[in-house]
């Protein structure tokens, strides 16, 4: 796959849109269709102590996610970014999809405070190597950047 290539897609998809719930819903369709060998991609967001379910493509999943719990809420309360090559070997794995065998998570920071996740599984284990994790962590940036260039439209949550 040509990283850079797809951050220009998805750039060019967002720069322009003040409204974050259509950035995150572009953002996971392009992730879907582009990314091979991924069967869900999607944003958690920030609800209190809680992560919701966001815009995703991929089979239906857990609405809601603990502070903490699973790789997601993991990620969030660590603000780091999590891969995960066996997630069934993952102490507190929350298993929404059981065919899902991978994972990447990169946490939605904004002025230091965690608002949501990206959230990209595999059926393969080990699919997601340093590259990939560069480019997800990239997206989050040009998704946080959207946000700030467009201050006077808050993400509704």
């Amino acid at each position: 796959m040509n990283h850079a290539l797809f951050l220009k897609q998805a750039d060019a998809l967002i720069s322009a849109e003040p409204d974050a719930l259509a950035n995150a819903a572009n953002l996971s369709a392009l992730l879907y269709q582009q990314w091979s060998d991924i069967n869900w991609a999607g944003f958690y967001l920030r609800r209190g102590e809680e992560l919701v379910l966001g815009p995703f493509q991929g089979l239906p999943a857990c609405t809601r996610i603990a502070w903490g719990q699973g790789v997601c809420g993991t990620a969030a309360a660590q603000q780091r970014t999590l891969r995960v090559a066996d997630v069934h070997a993952f102490d507190g794995h929350i298993a929404c999809d059981p065919t899902s065998a991978s994972e990447l998570v990169v946490p939605l920071v904004q002025q230091g405070r965690v608002i949501g996740v990206l959230d990209i599984d595999s059926p393969l284990k080990a699919r997601f190597d340093a590259q990939d994790q560069a480019c997800a962590e990239a997206l989050v940036d040009l998704y946080i950047a959207a946000l700030i260039r467009y201050p006077a439209q808050p993400p509704a949550w």
